[in-house]
C-alpha cells in the first residue's frame, strides 16, 4: 500500500509544532546567529544579560534607539595554525546579534554595561526616554 505524501507533510508539521512548543516552554527558541539573553525587570531597571564568550569589548557594539536595545558582536581570527595546514576551519569569523524591545522607556543617560568572563550585562534604568540613538560604552 502506497503512503499518502500529505501524511509525511502532516508529520513534519506536527514535529515542527512540537519543537516550537518545547522551545517556548523552555524559555524561547535560539535562532542561529543570535545571542542568548535574559531580560530581568527589577522594578527600577531592566537588566539584560547576554552570553558572548570569546569576544573582546572592542568586538561588541551596543546601541539604544526608540526603545530597542541592539547588540552586535563581530570577531575575526586571522591567526595561522603553526603545526600544519587546516583541514577544516570554522572558527575564523563569528558574528552574533540581537534586538531586544523594551516594554517601557528607559533613562538613556543612566544606561551602563559591563563585560566579564564572556557575559555582557546591560543595566537600563526605567523612566525617561527620547527618540535619539545612544551608543553604550562597555566597561
Amino acid at each position: 500500500m502506497r503512503r499518502n505524501p500529505f501524511d509525511d507533510i502532516e508529520e513534519m508539521l506536527d514535529r515542527v509544532s512540537r519543537q516550537v512548543e518545547e522551545g517556548m516552554t523552555s524559555g524561547g527558541l535560539q535562532v542561529p546567529g543570535t545571542v542568548p539573553v535574559d531580560v530581568a525587570d527589577t522594578g527600577d531597571e531592566y537588566v539584560v544579560t547576554a552570553d558572548l564568550p570569546g569576544y573582546d569589548t572592542d568586538d561588541i557594539d551596543l546601541t539604544l534607539s526608540e526603545g530597542t536595545l541592539r547588540l552586535e558582536a563581530n570577531r575575526e581570527d586571522e591567526r595561522e595554525y603553526a603545526e600544519g595546514e587546516y583541514l577544516r576551519r570554522e572558527r575564523t569569523r563569528k558574528t552574533a546579534n540581537r534586538r531586544i524591545r523594551l516594554p517601557e522607556p528607559v533613562e538613556e543617560d543612566g544606561v551602563s554595561a559591563g563585560y566579564e568572563d564572556g557575559v555582557l550585562t546591560v543595566r537600563l534604568p526605567k523612566i525617561g526616554g527620547g527618540n535619539e540613538s545612544k551608543e553604550i560604552d562597555i566597561e
